[in-house]
């Protein structure tokens, strides 16, 4: 078993190397540096290897496993806390038939974090996934065409949607890609053991994040995708819609989620059986025509955007986090906006290009 000096408290963060979890765990180090702050990651991500070196230089003790591996979990000491990040996050995932790293990940994984959270009667903090919402049913809300960009409308026949956005309430029956279908899954196992053993938890599902140290993809990170192109200089192309650029989704910058988690670790029984969405409403959504003149604006560079009109599987027009339940159990708001986190991401790139080249 791996031994770590004592602490005040021990926090393990799950996908500790990727976007999400190391500046999470860098956040926590800093913040709390009598806690003991553990990252464990696979390293499968290209640009993962990036955040090693900040890891180490903040304190964060890194540990090379992987959440398919209970052995790797179970080798670890005791833990107060677990945060769990690590994931395959693409909405393609299995698309092309190769389903193991989805479901393992995504299923297997969360299955080992709460066995470990059982060993140790720890606390759970999940990132589940806006993607646990059927396609379906999203595909046939009603919309509202600018030229800019869809909209839902206010008059909705389906429970859950008006043009706030989606919440809690929308139906879950019908197909939702094997990403959110694993993510779900992952959310009824956590209940069960909530349940079962008293395990203390709670669930956010995250609509798209994003700011610095992300290594955006199309199908994945898209709003740092579409900075980084513009950044260096690579062409994009509006997929699906006609290739019109106006579909939407809210984004939340990495800082205002890693306040929200901070307050999660910290207030366990506040926030125990909590499953709530975890967005930037609204207030802070962007399409991607919108998303291209704010990339132009702040990067000075006009960068040639084509249009491809086939839809991809599981692509929808609109989505918007509505967390109207998540601000009746807390204060936490998101506070920067759309502009605020692009500039972050453009800042960041320019500082770092070399390393961003070479690990995309």
């Amino acid at each position: 078993m791996t031994s770590f000096p004592a602490a005040e408290r021990r926090i393990l963060v799950t996908g500790g190397a990727g976007f999400v979890g190391a500046n999470l765990a860098i956040a926590l180090h800093e913040r709390h540096p009598a806690w003991e702050v553990v990252a464990l990651d696979n390293l499968k991500r290209r640009g993962s290897e990036l955040n090693l070196p900040r890891l180490r230089a903040a304190g964060v003790l890194f540990e090379h496993g992987d959440v398919r591996n209970l052995g790797d979990l179970l080798a670890l000491p005791a833990i107060d806390a677990l945060v769990e990040c690590s994931a395959e996050p693409s909405v393609l995932a299995g698309v092309d038939g190769a389903t193991e790293y989805a479901f393992g990940s995504n299923l297997l994984g969360a299955w080992h974090c709460l066995e470990l959270a059982r060993r140790d009667r720890a606390h759970l903090v999940f990132l589940s996934t806006s993607r646990v919402y059927p396609v379906r049913v999203l595909e046939e809300l009603a919309i509202e065409e600018t030229v800019e960009r869809f909209e839902l409308s206010e008059h909705q026949l389906v429970p859950g949607a008006s043009a706030d956005g989606i919440s809690e309430d929308l139906p879950l029956d019908g197909a939702r890609t094997l990403y959110g279908t694993t993510k779900l899954a992952a959310e009824l196992l956590i209940e069960e053991y909530r349940a079962t053993f008293g395990l203390r938890a709670v669930v956010n599902r995250c609509g798209v994040i994003a700011g610095p140290w992300q290594m955006g993809k199309v199908d994945q990170g898209v709003f740092t995708y579409w900075m980084l192109a513009h950044r260096l200089g690579r062409p994009l192309q509006y997929i699906g819609f006609d290739g019109s650029g106006r579909q939407v989704r809210d984004l939340l910058h990495i800082d205002d989620l890693i306040d929200l988690l901070d307050d999660q670790i910290a207030r366990p029984e506040h926030w125990d059986g909590v499953v709530s969405n975890v967005g930037g409403g609204r207030a802070c959504s962007l399409s991607l025509r919108e998303t291209t003149a704010l990339c132009r604006e702040l990067t000075g560079r006009d960068i040639p955007v084509g249009a491809a009109g086939h839809d991809r599987p599981g692509d929808i027009p609109v989505y918007i986090s509505n967390c109207a339940r998540l601000f009746g159990h807390t204060a936490w708001r998101p506070r920067r906006s759309a502009r605020d986190i692009l500039r972050d991401i453009a800042d960041w790139t320019a500082e770092h290009e070399a390393q961003i080249v070479s690990a995309l």
